[in-house]
C-alpha cells in the first residue's frame, strides 16, 4: 500500500492469486485505497493458487486478505471444480467447461457485503474480455448490471452513497496488463494462472490461462517468470 494511502478511502479487491487480479491489487493501491484483499476457496480443484493469493497480498501491501471458504464445487459443472471433468489443453469453441456456474456473481456478492460493512465504496475485479476465455461474467455489460444491482440491494446504496465496481483490464490485451503491473511493482513470478497446476504450483503450459499467460509476456518483451512442469 502506498505512503500517502488515504486512510479514509478503502477498497475490497478480488484477489484469485493470478496475473490479472495481481495487476488490479496493484491499481487498487496505486489509487490511494486501503486495499481489503478477498479470495475464495471454492472447492477449486487448483488450490495452489490460494497460496499464490497470500503471496501477492502481502507483496503489494494489502492491509488486510481474506481467504474465505464458500464451497460452490458441490454443484460440479466445471471443470475446475469436477475432476471427472477434464481440462481442455486446447481452445474450444464458445464458453469452455472452465466456467464456474455463476462464480463472479457469488464473488462480487461477498465483496459487496463486506465492503458495506466497511464502509468502502469501491470494489475491483480482474475481469477481462479481450484475451480472456469467454466466459459471460466477465463482460463489462455484466460489470454494469452488477453494479446496478449493488446500489439497488443495500443500505449504503439506497442512502445515496453508492457503489463502484471497478474492472480496470476489461479492455487491456495481455501484454498491457503486464507492463502496467511492472510499471507497478508486481512481482508475477508470485503468481499462478494455470487451470492445471501440479501440487508444487508448477503450472501445465497448455491450458486457455497458460497460454494467454505465455503470449502476454512474449508480446510484452518480459521474461516470463512461469515455473512450468
Amino acid at each position: 500500500m502506498p505512503a500517502d494511502a488515504d486512510a479514509g478511502k478503502r477498497a475490497v479487491v478480488l484477489v484469485s492469486g493470478g496475473l490479472d487480479s495481481a495487476t488490479v491489487l496493484a491499481l487498487a493501491a496505486a489509487s490511494g485505497a486501503r486495499c481489503h484483499a478477498l479470495t475464495f476457496d471454492y472447492g477449486q480443484r487448483h488450490r495452489v493458487e490460494l497460496d499464490a493469493a497470500r503471496r501477492v497480498a502481502r507483496q503489494l501491501g494489502a492491509s488486510d486478505h481474506r481467504v474465505v471458504s464458500l464451497d460452490i464445487g458441490w454443484m460440479g459443472g466445471s471443470a475446475l471444480t469436477d475432476a471427472r471433468i477434464a481440462v481442455p489443453q486446447e481452445s474450444t469453441p464458445g464458453i469452455p467447461v472452465t466456467y464456474v456456474p455463476a462464480r463472479n456473481t457469488i464473488f462480487l456478492s461477498i465483496a459487496l457485503g463486506w465492503a458495506e460493512v466497511l464502509d468502502a465504496r469501491d470494489i475491483y475485479i480482474g475481469a477481462n474480455a479481450v484475451d480472456y476465455s469467454g466466459y459471460p461474467d466477465c463482460r463489462p455489460e455484466f460489470i454494469r448490471a452488477f453494479e446496478n444491482l449493488a446500489n439497488l440491494a443495500t443500505r449504503a446504496g439506497v442512502e445515496g452513497q453508492g457503489f463502484q465496481v471497478h474492472a480496470p483490464l476489461m479492455h487491456m490485451h495481455k501484454q498491457e496488463i503486464i507492463r502496467t503491473g511492472v510499471r507497478l511493482g508486481v512481482d508475477y513470478g508470485l503468481t499462478l494462472s494455470c487451470y492445471d497446476p501440479d501440487t508444487a504450483g508448477r503450472a501445465c503450459g497448455h491450458c486457455d490461462a497458460c497460454r494467454l499467460r505465455a503470449q502476454g509476456f512474449a508480446e510484452a518483451g518480459i521474461a516470463d517468470p512461469t515455473r512450468y512442469r
